[in-house]
């Protein structure tokens, strides 16, 4: 793994935590993660022909990268504070998006350091051609996973500002503070 691939990794993990203390969820809220997409895409993204399995195994990632963005998203706290429209990453969001983007670490990790061997064993078992490939289903699975995380929260933003009715109903400040406020 290079200095690039560790960088970009640990800012993707990193960017959940980032979320933790309350910010304004405004469009803008979705820039630096679109940004680390952009990079990502740029640096690992080649073309490549489908065989075999090929597709399977990037659809699989590419789905289980999507789940967890939006368990991330929904799991969110949202609430109106002084008619500004805050958002937080709890413990539920946080977690699915260490997993996902954890386990795309942890893989890379492993297959750069002494598990190439067993990656190239499991590859050849499951008609699976070839490190582009992993490369690339790796890279599908974060970009689902923050697409559909900010899908989501955008969606909830949406909703919320345009639902005025109903956005009087939920209470300003942070969620702890009232425990009958629910997302």
């Amino acid at each position: 793994m290079s200095t690039t691939d560790y960088v970009i990794d640990i800012l993707l993990i990193l960017v959940i935590f980032r979320q933790v203390r309350p910010h304004e969820l405004t469009p803008r809220a979705a820039v630096l993660p679109l940004v680390l997409l952009v990079v990502a895409g740029v640096v690992y993204l080649r073309p490549f022909a489908v065989r075999g399995n090929d597709l399977v195994l990037i659809i699989i990632l590419a789905v289980a990268g999507v789940v967890l963005g939006a368990l991330s998203g929904l799991a969110d706290r949202i609430w109106w504070d002084d008619r500004r429209l805050m958002f937080r990453a709890g413990a539920i969001s946080a977690i699915t998006w260490v997993a996902g983007m954890g386990f795309r670490f942890g893989f890379a990790y492993y297959a750069y350091h002494g598990g190439a061997s067993s990656v190239a064993a499991f590859s050849a078992r499951h008609d699976i051609t070839g490190a582009n490939i992993w490369t690339t289903a790796l890279v599908l699975m974060a970009f689902g996973q923050v697409l559909a995380r900010l899908g989501v929260l955008q969606g909830r933003r949406v909703r919320a500002v345009s639902q005025p009715a109903a956005a009087q109903h939920v209470p300003s400040g942070p969620p702890e503070r009232d425990a009958s406020w629910r997302p």
